[in-house]
């Protein structure tokens, strides 16, 4: 079962190098990394997503919990939550093509970023599912090259009834 793991650390040399380290020495594979500083400049928040069972999960969460520049750690599984990553795709339409393929990047509510005189550059910002079908379809008109950023995730806020 795939896992998003959000980790806030703080913000010191070193602390990417021992969390992917202890995904590593264990044999757990790391899917997604994304790392950012918080409001706070001495904590950074790393979102990570691995794929294991639930013993698999908690054997990594306690790890985690047991490095010293971990501050709190949260398995997104079961928690209502928010998860958004970014691809930027470079293309290459035929002449013919250019208006389908900047139609079909506003259905998607694409950004062009830059434009050659044989490329559009988009960007997309969205779920798993919406990226992955944005990149079939771009590969219609073909992709040059693109990059796709990890997740990020965040909770959602509980309704309170009062």
């Amino acid at each position: 079962m795939r896992h998003t793991i959000s980790i806030h650390v703080e913000n010191k040399f070193g602390v990417l190098s021992r969390v992917s380290g202890l995904f590593s020495g264990r044999g757990f594979n790391i899917e997604s990394l994304s790392v950012g500083e918080t409001t706070d400049p001495k904590v950074s928040l790393m979102t990570i997503v691995t794929t294991g069972d639930d013993q698999i999960i908690e054997q990594i969460t306690k790890q985690l919990n047991k490095l010293i520049d971990v501050i709190k750690v949260i398995d997104f599984t079961g928690i209502e939550h928010v998860e958004r990553e970014m691809v930027i795709v470079k293309i290459t339409p035929k002449k013919d093509d250019r208006a389908e393929a900047l139609r079909l990047a506003e259905i998607f509510r694409g950004r062009i970023v830059d434009s050659g005189p044989m490329t559009y550059t988009v960007e997309i910002t969205g779920d798993e599912n919406k990226i992955e079908a944005f990149v079939e379809i771009m590969k219609n008109f073909g992709i040059k090259e693109f990059v796709r950023t990890g997740k990020a995730a965040i909770a959602r806020e509980r309704i309170r009834k009062t």
